[in-house]
């Protein structure tokens, strides 16, 4: 999504291209694009020039939204995700301190857009393209 998010206004990228920029197999990265496709955060292009492209800008798409779409949701614990998943819920401290461990893993990739890693991974790409002074 990070790569989709850096060439975001230029065109649909192409799979193999993808893939080959993350390095993992194209088999692979086509499994991950269709439950992200299903989710609405990316679309196809078919044709020649085709490939895959964010459905919207890198400032609507949070961490959160591709997290829960290829994993689903984020609670540490089922009885967080399903209170009816243990008699025990209402009376557990535990249960209160995992939903509360949720919440903020909820928040904090709720937080970061894929603008925000764009931002991050351009400043990075600067620092690196840097020349060390020699001592």
């Amino acid at each position: 999504m990070l790569e989709l998010a850096m060439n975001s206004g230029k065109g649909p990228v192409p799979l193999r291209d993808l893939a080959s920029r993350q390095e993992i197999s194209a088999k692979y990265l086509e499994q991950l694009l269709i439950p992200l496709k299903g989710a609405g955060l990316v679309k196809s292009v078919r044709g020649a020039r085709g490939g895959y492209l964010l459905s919207t800008d890198p400032g609507n798409i949070t961490l959160y939204d591709i997290v829960r779409s290829l994993e689903g949701p984020l609670a540490p614990v089922e009885c967080v995700q399903d209170a009816q998943y243990c008699d025990r819920v209402g009376g557990c401290t535990v249960h209160l301190v995992w939903g509360d461990m949720g919440q903020l893993l909820v928040d904090f990739l709720s937080s970061i857009s894929l603008a925000e890693m764009v931002r991050r991974q351009r400043l990075k790409d600067q620092s690196c393209a840097t020349p060390v002074a020699a001592a």
